[in-house]
């Protein structure tokens, strides 16, 4: 078995034809247009979904993000109440089709609003309606329940102590809905104040046995004591016998490419080879070039 590789959201190879999930609209348009307007933009964002899996599946890409974005303001309304939902499910079972048989994994990354062990109640139901959807979308897809099609997230908060948030984060965790808690995976942070591996692997996945996504960068940012190799290792523990462990890779934009950003700014390409240590996972390339990137380092390869 081979490690796996894919990219985030935007498909930049098929850009310049008008191929996006990403459309939207600001919240004043959303007011005024409502959900027929909402409904246009889904239905023009899930078949742009269906021809990017298309597209991943030709180039024999295995892996695909797929963007928090292709239902607007989607937490101020139910996706099923949407004029049109027929045609949209649709699309949103044809994209699900096309990954199936192409063997593609999918993936999520929902907001940094999304913080399941926040201090604010308010904040917290937010949290829980944004897991929800973004499980209810991989149902409409018919994706197995399972952390092959993981939804990615961080704890977000360290408030008062680390403990004290994996404590608030465990009790509504322990509340969410089976299609949620099936997929739902933690990745260590980039900022020193927050969560390293070590931190989710102990106060979060020996209780609750949430699988952790070992992003390279943010480990090089927020080291733990560990080594690159032992905090991979340490992550990789935590998936499930018979599903492939995810990863988040990019170089630093400031080592590589510009001096003047921030250590944890995302690169434009990757730079060097990824360093596996001999072990087998899949590796989601989080760079500001996408697809291109991902097929230049496949070649590279």
């Amino acid at each position: 078995m081979k490690n796996r590789y894919g990219y985030c959201c935007i498909c930049l190879s098929l850009e310049d034809r008008g191929v996006s999930t990403n459309r939207g609209m600001v919240k004043r348009t959303f007011l005024e247009r409502g959900l027929d307007y909402v409904s246009e933009i889904a239905i023009k964002n899930t078949e742009s979904l269906v021809e990017i899996i298309k597209f991943n599946a030709e180039k024999g890409i295995k892996m695909y993000r797929m963007s928090s974005d292709m239902f607007p303001w989607m937490s101020e309304y139910e996706i099923q109440e949407l004029p049109r939902f027929n045609e949209i499910h649709n699309n949103l079972l044809e994209a699900g089709r096309i990954a199936k048989e192409s063997d593609q994994r999918l993936t999520f990354h929902p907001t940094h609003f999304c913080v399941l062990g926040s201090l604010n109640p308010d904040v917290i139901k937010k949290s829980v309606k944004e897991l929800i959807q973004h499980a209810e979308i991989m149902d409409l897809m018919l994706l197995e329940r399972s952390f092959k099609y993981p939804i990615n997230i961080h704890v977000n908060t360290s408030k008062p102590s680390k403990e004290d948030a994996a404590e608030r984060f465990i009790k509504t965790y322990s509340e969410l809905p089976n299609n949620v808690k099936a997929r739902l995976v933690l990745e260590n942070d980039d900022k020193p104040s927050q969560f390293t591996p070590t931190d989710l692997y102990e106060l979060l996945h020996k209780r609750i046995n949430i699988p952790v996504t070992y992003d390279y960068l943010h480990h090089k940012c927020n080291p733990d004591g560990l080594t690159e190799k032992e905090g991979l290792e340490l992550s990789l523990s935590t998936w499930p016998e018979g599903v492939s462990p995810l990863t988040h890779y990019s170089d630093s934009r400031r080592l590589y490419e510009d001096s003047n950003c921030k250590e944890v700014a995302h690169s434009d390409w990757i730079w060097g080879n990824i360093n596996t240590y001999d072990n087998t996972f899949d590796i989601e390339l989080e760079v500001k070039m996408k697809d291109l990137a991902l097929i230049k380092y496949l070649e590279r390869l």
